[in-house]
């Protein structure tokens, strides 16, 4: 009788488990918007760049805009958060925890490298790769989501390249893997959350 009660208390824990990972890859997919988002900053701020001299100013600009967006956003979804009454989870909050480190690096790390004038866009490229594949891979390794995981592998598969290939692999290496890892991994979120949201809709009514 004991061992019946441990083994459903295991199967309870692991249904719980299960459900809270499920429960986490639906939240990561509801910023799939944040991803295009940010995909299509740094295409418009490499866009820029090719057209003048003024690389530094593009880069600003366009990631200031994309700073400002989502945070104005991030606060947004708070507030109906707490209106609503609804509580955060501990794995989303994790995920959440790991994104802002991360961001908040970008934040210090690559303004420093530009005073200094250590800014090479190698360099810059590398940093961009090696950030974006830690979050990718922490969020998957919480999520034990492999989908993700791909895309941290062609994050630090950029960082190689930046490092030891020329300017022009760098770069179009760093497209590359800002269509598939960016665009393509936040559009196929938006449509998983709204295949999501259509069918709570439907058994609603």
């Amino acid at each position: 009788m004991q061992e019946e009660s441990t083994t459903q208390e295991l199967k309870d824990r692991l249904g719980l488990i299960e459900s809270m990972i499920a429960e986490g890859r639906r939240t990561t997919e509801s910023w799939g918007w944040i991803f295009v988002l940010w995909g299509v900053a740094y295409y418009a701020a490499i866009a820029w760049s090719a057209l003048g001299d003024h690389s530094s100013l593009a880069a600003n600009v366009t990631i200031m805009a994309a700073v400002i967006i989502t945070v104005g956003v991030i606060v947004g979804r708070i507030a109906r958060r707490k209106q609503n009454s609804l509580p955060a989870t501990t794995l989303g909050r994790s995920v959440t925890a790991v994104w802002i480190a991360v961001g908040i690096s970008f934040m210090v790390l690559l303004p420093s490298l530009g005073i200094g004038g250590l800014s090479t866009s190698n360099l810059v490229i590398a940093v961009i790769g090696t950030l974006l594949g830690t979050a990718n891979g922490a969020s998957s390794m919480i999520l034990k989501w492999k989908l993700q995981f791909g895309c941290a592998l062609v994050w630090w598969m950029l960082a190689v390249i930046a490092c030891v290939g020329t300017a022009r692999q760098s770069l179009i290496a760093l497209l590359v893997a800002l269509f598939f890892c960016q665009i393509v991994f936040g559009v196929y979120g938006m449509i998983c959350e709204a295949r999501e949201r259509k069918q709570r809709d439907t058994i609603h009514v």
